[in-house]
C-alpha cells in the first residue's frame, strides 16, 4: 500500500518539475517560470485525468457484477492518485502567485507577504480546495477501506468523471494566452460543455440507474433502497458539479451568442487590461472570469 502512495508522492511533483524545466530551457520554448509553472500543472492535471478515465474504462468493462466483481486495478489506482490532490493544491497555489505578477497586478503582489497571498488563494479557491482535502480525507479512506472490496464497477465510473479534465485544462491555457476568439477555443468549449455535464453531472444518477437496473427495481426507488451516508456522499461530490457546470455554461453562452467578437482584443495587443485588477481563480471557474474574459471555458 504504502508503496503506491510513495509512487504517486513522487510521480505527479516530479511530472511537474520535469515539465516545468523542459519549457523555461528547452530550445525554442524559453518560456518564464510564471507561464512554465500554469502550463505544467495544467499538463500534469490532464495526464492524471487521461490515466484515470483510462484505468476507469479498464475497471468498468471488467466487472460483470457491478457489486462483487473486483479489479486489482481500483485500490492500486485510488493509492497511486490520492497524492495527485494534496500535489494540486499547492499547484493551484503556484498558478494563482504567479498570475498575481501580470501586467496590472504588480501592486497586489507588492503588498501581498506570502501569508496573505495563501490566505487570499484559499478564500478565492475555498470549494476547490475543500473537494480535494475531501477527497484525500473522506473519499479515500471510504474507497480503500470502507468498501471491503465490494463496488468497484462503481469506482471505476466514478474515475470516468475525469474524461472532462483536459478539456477543462486547455480552455484554461487558451484564456491565459488570450486566444478566446479562436475555432480552438470554440471547439474546445464545446468539448467541455458536453464531457463535463456526461461525465461528472449525469455522473451520479446513472449510478443510481445501475444500480437499479442491478436490484430490480425502479430508479425512484434506489435512494430509498441504498443507506443514507450513500446518498449523503452522492450530494454532497455532486452539488459542486453541477455549481461548476452553470459556470461552464454561462461561459459557453457568451462564446456561441457571439460575446468574444464584440471584445475581443485589437490586433498586436499582448497585454491584459490594466483596467481589470480581478485576478482569475486557478481552478478556472470562476463567474467573475466569465464576465471579465471575452468567453469562458
Amino acid at each position: 500500500m504504502l508503496s503506491f502512495i510513495a509512487a504517486g508522492s513522487i510521480f505527479f511533483p516530479g511530472l511537474f518539475l520535469l515539465s516545468k524545466q523542459c519549457l523555461k530551457h528547452a530550445p525554442g520554448l524559453k518560456w518564464s517560470e510564471g507561464d512554465a509553472v500554469i502550463v505544467s500543472a495544467r499538463l500534469v492535471s490532464s495526464i492524471q485525468a487521461i490515466m484515470a478515465s483510462s484505468a476507469g474504462y479498464i475497471i468498468a468493462s471488467s466487472c460483470k457484477d457491478i457489486i462483487e466483481d473486483q479489479h486489482w486495478l481500483t485500490s492500486t489506482y485510488i493509492l497511486f492518485a490520492v497524492p495527485y490532490f494534496v500535489y494540486d493544491i499547492y499547484a493551484m497555489f503556484m498558478c494563482y502567485w504567479y498570475k498575481m505578477q501580470v501586467k496590472g497586478h504588480e501592486e497586489e503582489r507588492a503588498v501581498k507577504p506570502m501569508g496573505a497571498a495563501i490566505g487570499s488563494y484559499l478564500r478565492r479557491e475555498f470549494l476547490m480546495v475543500l473537494h480535494h482535502v475531501v477527497i484525500v480525507t473522506v473519499c479515500f479512506p471510504v474507497s480503500v477501506f470502507w468498501r471491503q472490496g465490494k463496488g468497484d464497477y462503481f469506482q471505476g465510473v466514478m474515475f470516468l468523471a475525469e474524461l472532462s479534465t483536459p478539456s477543462v485544462c486547455l480552455g484554461k491555457i487558451l484564456i491565459q494566452y488570450k486566444q478566446q476568439h479562436t475555432l480552438l477555443h470554440k471547439v474546445n468549449g464545446a468539448l467541455m460543455l458536453v464531457t463535463f455535464f456526461a461525465c461528472r453531472v449525469l455522473l451520479f444518477p446513472y449510478l443510481y440507474y445501475a444500480y437499479g437496473r442491478y436490484a430490480s427495481i425502479p430508479l425512484y426507488m434506489v435512494p430509498l433502497s441504498v443507506s443514507w451516508h450513500c446518498n449523503l456522499g452522492a450530494a454532497l461530490l455532486m452539488a459542486p458539479q453541477v455549481y461548476w457546470f452553470s459556470l461552464i455554461c454561462r461561459g459557453a453562452f457568451r462564446l456561441f451568442s457571439g460575446t468574444s467578437r464584440h471584445q475581443r482584443p485589437p490586433l498586436g495587443s499582448t497585454d491584459s487590461d490594466p483596467k481589470t485588477p480581478t485576478l482569475p481563480p486557478a481552478n478556472g471557474y470562476s463567474p467573475r472570469e466569465t464576465e471579465r474574459e471575452p468567453s469562458s471555458h
